[in-house]
């Protein structure tokens, strides 16, 4: 089956985006599945990308390609907006239209996030074209972008009650801003929970910790996506300072990104920006207002909650019926879980499953399924939350496209059920495929898809493949080369790979699918010498009807041997080093 791996798109977390279109495009079952990259640039068009370009480490290095990146400035395309009518370079790709996606693939992998990705919009463009794609339909999706509507839909669906306001743009363009922060204080108190409602769950949040004005108005305009410059600070900086502040404000993950709104002038390049409040700050001192043309029209104000962070993920059988996965809490290092925080190394730290009792985890779960049957979504989410020290469950924010690193939470997750990545991914297409029959739409030929499927699925389990060892040392660096090497074998298909750690001298431990989606060699070390958690054992027993269609017998147990001859039916070994294998 050729598969339509879209990724990018017009939103602020295109990045993130690319990298998940990588661990399709790298982690897709060779033997199942054909892939096809599609990028999808910020005009909407739609890219049938040369796979060599998948391996760039940003949208940015390869679009616009270098030579049309101008002035020393590292731009998205938007900001170059006559490239709108430049034909695509054939070293890039192949330019297609919808009514041609049939010709080129015949599923599409969604891997896209924010607005006109999440929100139903590209979903409905593919129904119309009869073309299946990956995980909710349009009531999950246009749900699962609306947090204004999500929270009111939630609050019916499990009857929490979570303080919230709504403040419009209009609202916040008056002068008596004072006076808002005062009503916002008396009605959730402080501190305050700021959202973008319409961006992806880590885009556009902020938390006002005090009782500041200040910090009130720099939080709304963050998530109104717009940018107070006032003279003083334009005029105190040099030209370099200038250039790196215009710069920042192009990259998606600290700026507001182009183009920009200024006083009704359109400004889609940071040399234009600067060259405009040049000429502004050398008539007048008055502040200047950059919005995003992207710009939210309102904003979300929450209650502060204090309790244990979590993420959770949920999936379903073949009949529809939801599996709620293992919750992971998010143990934070900084203050608050954005889009930094999220993506970056080191900000946060998981445990599966929240480290509460069992009760309480199985109390997440129920919510979880509930509000995931309720909201109208299928296939696949991720819906945040918190326990609150009066272990109250309070969710948030249904993820219907997760982050799909190959360390993502979801993915995270659904290791400890016995998947690992690729076949994680092969339910996502398989399942998709079900779920689009039930639309009835192109029932018959869907149906046909997945009966072809089913039955590759079910050759290739039967089949048995050799065992090719993983053996790797007790540290970060030789244990994420590990999870690379088990990452891609496995969608190789060519063997059965078994990683294996050397804790010491005479000790060697045959590791099973879970531990291979830790974040360090600490946290494997400390699961290896525990038993593990209840609810994973349970979620487990759940989930394996599922486990067994898709991976067949799976054993969850550590083994542990005396030296790598002693483990049994393995012939061939990859073995890591500290200067590689």
């Amino acid at each position: 089956m050729r598969i339509g791996i879209f990724f990018g798109g017009p939103s602020r977390e295109r990045e993130i985006s690319f990298a998940g279109g990588k661990t399709a495009f790298e982690h897709l079952d060779k033997q199942l599945f054909e892939p096809v990259p599609v990028f999808v640039d910020s005009f909407g068009r739609f890219i049938k990308l040369n796979p060599a370009w998948m391996y760039e480490a940003s949208i940015r290095d390869f679009f616009p390609s270098p030579g049309q990146q101008t002035d020393d400035y590292r731009v998205y395309i938007e900001s170059l907006p006559h490239l709108a009518r430049v034909a695509v370079s054939p070293e890039l790709g192949e330019l297609i239209t919808p009514e041609q996606f049939g010709e080129h693939f015949d599923f599409a992998m969604l891997a896209m996030h924010g607005p006109d990705c999440e929100d139903g919009a590209i979903q409905g463009l593919l129904e119309w074209y009869r073309i299946p794609y990956s995980g909710p339909g349009l009531m999950g999706s246009a749900v699962g972008i609306d947090k204004v509507l999500q929270n009111e839909m939630i609050a019916l669906a499990n009857g929490q009650k979570k303080g919230m306001m709504v403040v419009r743009y209009d609202q916040w363009q008056q002068p008596d801003r004072q006076q808002l922060f005062e009503e916002v204080k008396s009605t959730l108190g402080v501190p305050i929970v700021v959202k973008a409602p319409h961006q992806g769950s880590s885009i556009g949040v902020a938390i006002v910790q005090k009782d500041s004005y200040e910090d009130f108005v720099k939080a709304l305009n963050q998530c109104f996506f717009q940018l107070e410059v006032t003279a003083e600070e334009w005029l105190n900086m040099d030209e370099s300072g200038k250039k790196a502040w215009a710069q920042r404000i192009a990259n998606l993950d600290e700026g507001i990104g182009f183009p920009v709104v200024v006083e009704g002038t359109f400004l889609y390049h940071p040399k234009d920006l600067i060259t405009y409040l040049d000429g502004a700050f050398s008539t007048t001192n008055e502040t200047r207002t950059l919005s995003s043309t992207n710009a939210e029209d309102q904003v979300l104000l929450e209650a502060f909650v204090s309790g244990q962070e979590f993420s959770c993920g949920c999936i379903q059988h073949d009949d529809g019926s939801t599996l709620v996965l293992p919750p992971t809490e998010v143990i934070k290092v900084v203050e608050v879980f954005d889009f930094n925080s999220k993506y970056k190394p080191g900000a946060t730290r998981k445990r599966i499953p929240v480290g509460t009792s069992l009760a309480n985890n199985r109390r997440i779960q129920e919510h979880i399924g509930l509000v995931f049957q309720r909201l109208g979504i299928n296939v696949c989410a991720r819906i945040d939350g918190f326990l609150t020290p009066n272990e109250e469950v309070l969710l948030h924010d249904p993820n219907t496209i997760p982050g799909m690193s190959p360390t993502s939470l979801i993915f995270k997750q659904m290791a400890e059920i016995g998947l690992n990545v690729t076949q994680a991914i092969t339910y996502f297409i398989r399942q998709s495929v079900r779920e689009r029959i039930r639309t009835g739409k192109d029932t018959w030929h869907l149906r046909q898809l997945l009966q072809q499927l089913d039955e590759k699925i079910t050759d290739q389990r039967g089949t048995s493949l050799p065992a090719k060892g993983i053996l790797f040392g007790a540290n970060d660096e030789q244990y994420a080369r590990a999870r690379q090497c088990f990452g891609k074998l496995n969608a190789e298909g060519q063997s059965r790979p078994v990683p294996v750690l050397h804790l010491d001298d005479s000790t060697y431990v045959q590791l099973p699918v879970q531990l291979m989606f830790k974040d360090y060699v600490e946290d494997l070390v400390s699961l290896i010498q525990g038993e593990r958690d209840p609810l994973l054992t349970e979620t487990a027993e759940k989930a394996a009807p599922l486990t067994a269609f898709y991976a067949g017998a799976v054993d969850f147990g550590v083994k542990t041997y005396s030296s790598p001859d002693s483990i049994p039916l393995i012939e061939d070994w990859i073995v890591l080093g500290n200067r590689g294998i």
